[in-house]
This record gives structure tokens, C-alpha cells and sequence, in this order.
């Protein structure tokens, strides 16, 4: 069972691109993952221009086989066409159907609860502080 998520970047007229995300799509590996590798808005719209992404941060292939990097495991990799969705606003965005919803805006990721039978739906999660190697 996965924990999807969708993966977005704030444009300049406040409209949203974004990415599916299916695996592990919680504030302690997606939102530590995206805040360590993807710090960026080059580096986030870079991730969003890949399309879909089936694991955020992996060296596996999709046959299993040990890959000589790590790094985002895309639907594109296996022949998919599976494009950024575009939202005209936040409030949009947010009504994904994704149990949870990153945005970098400001400069910044930010995770947004986006289950709606949760307590705080639509509202800020942390991302925990990630772990130094």
C-alpha cells in the first residue's frame, strides 16, 4: 500500500505545477527528501519537468535492479507519458486526492495534510529536520 503524495512548485501568478507522487509519500521521507536533494526552485521545477514519479528518492530500477544512482524513480524511465498537472491556485491544489501535498514557494517546501478524514486537513505539517550523514 503506498502514501501518495503530489509534489508542487508555486509559479509566479501563484498557479501550481505538480507531480504524483505514489511511494512514501510522509512528511519523514517525501518532505526530509525533497528538502534535502531539491532545496531549490531550479531544482524543484527540475523535478516537476520529469513528470510522475513512482519513488521519490531510490537506487532501484523498476525491475528490481540495483541502479548506479539515487534519485527519482520517474513513470517516464519506463516509457509512460505521465506530464505535470497544472492548478490555477493553492486552493485547487489542494484537493488532490493525495494523502499529503508539498509546495515550494518562497523559496521553501512546505506540506500541506490533504487527507480529508483527517482532523487537520489542509492544514501545515512539519517536515522533520533532516538527519545529517
Amino acid at each position: 500500500m503506498a502514501t501518495r503524495s503530489r509534489i508542487g512548485i508555486q509559479l509566479a501568478d501563484d498557479s501550481i505545477l505538480s507531480v504524483y507522487s505514489h511511494w512514501d509519500g510522509y512528511p519523514s521521507f517525501n518532505g526530509v527528501k525533497l528538502v534535502e536533494h531539491f532545496n531549490s526552485y531550479e531544482k524543484a521545477a527540475e523535478l516537476i519537468d520529469g513528470g510522475d514519479i513512482s519513488c521519490l528518492w531510490t537506487n532501484a530500477g523498476w525491475q528490481n535492479e540495483l541502479l548506479t544512482t539515487t534519485g527519482p524513480l520517474t513513470y517516464a524511465s519506463r516509457g509512460e507519458d505521465c506530464p505535470p498537472r497544472y492548478d490555477v491556485s493553492a486552493k485547487t491544489y489542494l484537493e488532490n486526492g493525495e494523502e499529503y501535498a508539498y509546495l515550494f514557494a518562497n523559496g521553501e517546501w512546505v506540506c500541506y495534510d490533504t487527507c480529508d478524514w483527517h482532523d487537520n486537513y489542509k492544514q501545515k505539517v512539519e517536515i522533520p529536520v533532516p538527519v545529517a550523514a
